[in-house]
């Protein structure tokens, strides 16, 4: 269950990415979104704990989950304007390897036992994830060393983020309380970001389509972390990237590359080494 929970938070980060790609092309703010996505996630999640009485916070759960929102936004902020100071060729497969912390972390800090061919089939799929997003020949200005600070810095707050998440399972933090705090930090991180920006009806409504499907994304995740082995749900997290490349094939009618065909079959056969 815990895999396929993974797998569903793979197809929900990559339809919310795939809806940022396209937002994009259509001259829509991603901050904006972003906004919006995680106020009503934040106002869906509170709610939902409040007529339910399953919100039970404390200081511990309020701080984890509000510095993972916080990572999480500006880690999508800074990969944003990455983008803009270098080329995307090498954007994504450099920000994509920053799975490999909580990888590590899961391992070395958690005490996952992994064994040689779970780390083949993790290599593997976390190799898929930088190949399938490399696209050669992509035009782009390097503006070398801020390009280098954003791309840092996406890494870190995308792979800190991840260690974070296990960390709140492994102290039995419920993912609810995770989810109400981490949508309210977002929330007021990206209120600061939001005030430079002129909003659109448009982006309202699909920061609300986003927030459901984060929503239902994020609560996989939590609950494959706790029940399942972190060291192989962040690969698979991770092949998001994935769902984004298919769907362009469909939505903008780009055409997979061979390398790309090679990259899929290489992450189905992680999947499956990471079952053995």
């Amino acid at each position: 269950m815990w895999l396929l929970a993974a797998l569903m938070t793979t197809i929900s980060f990559g339809l919310s990415n795939t809806i940022f790609k396209w937002s994009t092309v259509h001259g829509m703010s991603k901050v904006s979104i972003q906004f919006f996505f995680y106020s009503i996630a934040f106002l869906l999640t509170l709610g939902y704990g409040v007529v339910t009485q399953a919100l039970h916070p404390n200081l511990i759960s309020i701080f984890l989950g509000a510095l993972i929102g916080i990572l999480n936004a500006n880690g999508n902020i800074q990969m944003s304007r990455a983008f803009e100071k270098g080329p995307a060729s090498l954007t994504s497969p450099l920000i994509a390897a920053n799975a490999i912390f909580p990888v590590l972390a899961a391992g070395l800090i958690f005490h996952e036992h992994i064994s040689l061919i779970q780390w083949i089939g993790i290599l593997c799929m976390m190799g898929s994830a930088m190949v399938i997003q490399y696209t050669p020949g992509s035009k782009g200005n390097i503006n070398y060393v801020p390009w280098i600070v954003r791309i840092m810095l996406a890494v870190l707050s995308f792979g800190i983020l991840g260690i974070l998440m296990k960390t709140s399972s492994y102290l039995h933090i419920t993912p609810l309380d995770m989810l109400v705090a981490m949508y309210g930090g977002g929330s007021i991180y990206l209120a600061v970001w939001f005030r430079k920006e002129k909003a659109q009806l448009r982006e309202v409504k699909i920061g609300t389509f986003v927030a459901l499907s984060s929503v239902v994304g994020f609560s996989c995740y939590f609950y494959a972390l706790r029940t399942g082995m972190a060291s192989i749900v962040f690969p698979v997290v991770s092949l998001n990237c994935l769902v984004v490349v298919l769907a362009g094939c469909y939505m903008f009618k780009e055409r997979l590359r061979m390398y790309q065909v090679f990259g899929i079959l290489s992450a189905l056969l992680g999947l499956i080494l990471t079952k053995i």
